[in-house]
């Protein structure tokens, strides 16, 4: 590993991303208008990931997800609905739907406290069981021991077991000291086969930060130069407000162009976002202060 990442080598200077952040900020509102935010729409993980989910939580979402159309004809689909694997029967079951895509997180979420060889068979359950992509926690405390290869080899392992199907890695960034920890857990999983880098799980704060964001996608486009593959990224946890979402609208556009700008490459994920993001579509349209409450 140490090979690799001298490859990347690279020190963050908080400074430097703090300026780059404001600058950024500022462009962000430039992209408020009905046209990026049904854009923003469609790059949506739609997520229940409580303890009081239940089959009829699944039903329920996924039926939303497939009558959506009926009362919203002019907008766009989500991009997936992401749930825990227990769910993922029953979302198949009630999603008519064939561009959405679901998501399961696996591997002993949200601490990925567990033994691989259970993360593993998780992971391909939650496939077999109709998933279209994972969503796995790198192996936090593993990482902050600074055991590199076990990481990689984790990831590289649950990527097996799952084959061409997407696996998201939430780096957990909120729990890594330094930005530059947060450079070297998104090569290390690049490196070992990740589709997507996710900043949080949602369950400790902070969650999902610009900061986060920029060094994240800045190391995807370093990855991108280096090897030509392209790497996707979510931001997710506590992104509720639309200004929250046009500026990591803004970050990815900035940091990676806008040929990720589209849900195979850029997701957010999200509980609250899709009705704030609505309500302002609302506003925008018809000059109106309606609450739309539909998720």
């Amino acid at each position: 590993m140490d090979d690799i990442l001298k490859i990347y080598e690279k020190r963050i200077d908080p400074a430097f991303v703090a300026e780059e952040l404001k600058k950024i900020k500022e462009e962000s509102k430039k992209h408020h208008n009905t046209k990026t935010l049904k854009q923003i729409f469609n790059l949506l993980d739609i997520t229940t990931l409580n303890t009081t989910d239940s089959s009829s939580t699944g039903e329920e979402l996924a039926t939303k997800v497939t009558n959506f159309h009926n009362k919203f004809p002019n907008m766009p689909d989500v991009a997936a609905i992401c749930v825990y694997p227990t769910l993922v029967e029953v979302v198949r079951e009630f999603l008519d739907r064939d561009n959405v895509k679901i998501a399961s997180v696996t591997a002993g979420f949200p601490s990925s406290q567990t033994y691989l060889a259970i993360k593993a068979v998780e992971s391909k359950m939650a496939i077999e069981k109709g998933a279209d992509e994972i969503d796995i926690v790198m192996s936090v405390g593993t990482f902050l021991e600074e055991n590199y290869k076990e990481v990689f080899i984790e990831i590289g392992v649950i990527k097996e077991a799952v084959g061409e199907h997407h696996v998201k890695v939430i780096l957990e960034t909120g729990a890594l000291p330094t930005l530059d920890h947060v450079r070297i857990a998104s090569i290390i999983s690049m490196e070992a086969r990740a589709d997507f880098i996710k900043t949080s799980t949602g369950k400790i704060t902070p969650a999902a930060t610009p900061e986060a964001a920029y060094v994240m996608t800045e190391a995807i486009a370093d990855y991108y130069k280096k090897t030509g593959k392209k790497v996707g990224f979510k931001p997710a946890g506590g992104v509720a407000t639309v200004e929250d979402a046009l500026l990591y609208y803004a970050i990815v556009k900035h940091n990676l162009g806008d040929d990720w700008l589209n849900n195979e490459l850029f997701r957010i994920g999200a509980s609250r976002l899709a009705n704030n993001i609505l309500t302002e579509i609302v506003k925008l349209e018809s000059g109106k202060e309606i609450k739309v409450e539909y998720f």
